[in-house]
């Protein structure tokens, strides 16, 4: 297995391949009017920074970086196919988009994510995130699991 994950434009039909797989995924999970995904085309936009992981080439796993106002970053369209979960691969993309939140100096990183996802929430909560309530313009519901992670000045 020869994982890397590198920042990449979503616009490429792997790439797209697999964020149809997410949104699928997520549709199964969770009540579309509480799936709050962003589109290839969304995710392509300035404000946001693509992280693909490639195992010997294949897109198999990715996640974003979308910034807000108020030096605020969220952790976005954040998935795994199944043939790669359990490799930690999901650690190195939220690892990826906080190096990149931190030499930007944003200072928070937050996200939504659904209740049904306990796989998920391991991966934040072992990256150091902590549940919190309903973080940016995202409302409160029973769908939703929202964590936030400060992200302080290291010390000198």
């Amino acid at each position: 297995m020869s994982i890397a994950v590198t920042a990449e434009s979503p616009l490429q039909d792997d790439i797209r391949a697999l964020i149809d797989e997410l949104n699928a995924a997520l549709l199964e999970l969770t009540p579309p009017e509480f799936c709050f995904h962003m589109t290839v085309e969304e995710m392509a936009e300035p404000d946001t920074t693509v992280f693909v992981a490639r195992d010997d080439g294949e897109a198999v796993a990715c996640g974003a970086l979308k910034r807000h106002q108020d030096s605020i970053g969220e952790v976005k369209r954040m998935y795994t196919r199944p043939s790669h979960r359990g490799r930690k691969i999901g650690a190195a993309i939220v690892t990826r988009i906080e190096d990149l939140a931190r030499a930007e100096s944003l200072t928070r990183l937050v996200l939504e994510t659904g209740d049904r996802h306990p796989a998920a929430w391991a991966v934040y909560e072992r990256a150091g995130f902590t549940r919190c309530g309903p973080v940016l313009d995202y409302p409160a519901s029973q769908w939703s699991v929202f964590y936030e992670k400060p992200l302080m000045a290291e010390a000198a």
